[in-house]
């Protein structure tokens, strides 16, 4: 039988979980009925998600054994408050007692919220060392971007914190937002209205171009579970060790020959032409196996 795709850029939060892992294995840590809410938009009169706009918990992915959050953009555009950010944070700590195979960030995100921006702030920074120490204890850490919210801000840096990256074409990554860098540099800096720009800016194709993410996959959750499954093989049959050093000093010097040679570049089209790719207009509309093998100059 065949059956439909389902989308994972318009999916909820719920529903990327409960079509991703194996079925009935995932298990919600503090789920709604516990109505963990932020006490800062409460004293707001802010609308609050008994959630927090994320949830976590464990399950299997190919069999696999995971820990896995997935946060919801359609509330407060996914950003980090409090008690999202420590929901998050608390996932990680557990990985070092439990000891999956990896960490799943479903991540979809516009960053941190100006309703507790001093809390979301401090909860990033927790959440960024406990990636650090998850990873130094062997247990790799995976960001899935592909929602509406895409990842930017402090969930677009813990994003590049991770041992893998798997982004479709409609995920973004950044750490400001196109509308934020024209309210403050304007419009002739970044027209956030151009939406083609911003996806030649931001966008999954021209990340994976740059390395900023380890696998471009296509818009279905589908697609998502056959990458993760792969590399959550790949993980399970070596783990994260100290040799793995020399491979992330090799990934800085290269950061910064990156950083020297786009040091002028303001659109995607010299990002594709360095990397090989003739017909620059045609880019955006390559299906996404066809961008692989030209990125990876296979026939």
């Amino acid at each position: 039988m065949n059956v439909k795709p389902i989308n994972y850029f318009e999916a909820s939060a719920r529903t990327r979980i409960a079509c991703l892992v194996d079925p009935e294995s995932f298990t919600e840590f503090c789920p709604p009925e516990l109505r963990h809410i932020s006490p800062h938009l409460v004293r707001l009169n802010a609308p609050v998600a008994f959630d927090d706009g994320v949830m976590v918990g464990r399950a299997r992915l190919a069999g696999h054994p995971v820990l896995i959050a997935s946060q919801e953009g359609k509330f407060n555009g996914g950003a980090v408050g409090e008690v999202h950010g420590a929901k998050l944070r608390g996932l990680l700590d557990k990985a070092l007692i439990e000891r999956p195979v990896a960490v799943l960030l479903l991540v979809d995100s516009g960053g941190v919220r100006l309703h507790e921006a001093n809390a979301g702030l401090i909860a990033i920074s927790e959440l960024m060392r406990a990636i650090l120490r998850t990873q130094s204890a062997g247990i790799p850490v995976f960001a899935l971007i592909g929602g509406s919210c895409g990842a930017f801000g402090g969930m677009g840096i813990v994003s590049r914190l991770c041992t893998e990256v798997i982004i479709s074409e409609q995920g973004r990554i950044g750490l400001s937002g196109p509308e934020v860098i024209e309210t403050v540099k304007g419009v002739d800096e970044f027209d956030s209205r151009d939406r083609a720009l911003v996806w030649r800016i931001t966008g999954g194709k021209v990340r994976r171009a740059l390395g900023d993410a380890t696998r471009l996959v296509g818009d279905d959750i589908g697609a998502f579970r056959a990458a993760t499954a792969e590399l959550l093989d790949k993980h399970a049959g070596r783990p994260l060790n100290s040799s793995d050093l020399d491979d992330l000093t090799a990934a800085h010097s290269n950061l910064s020959i990156r950083a020297q040679r786009y040091d002028t570049a303001r659109d995607g089209r010299i990002i594709f032409q360095e990397a090989g790719f003739t017909e620059l207009e045609s880019v955006a509309l390559l299906p996404v196996d066809d961008f692989n093998r030209q990125l990876e100059g296979s026939p």
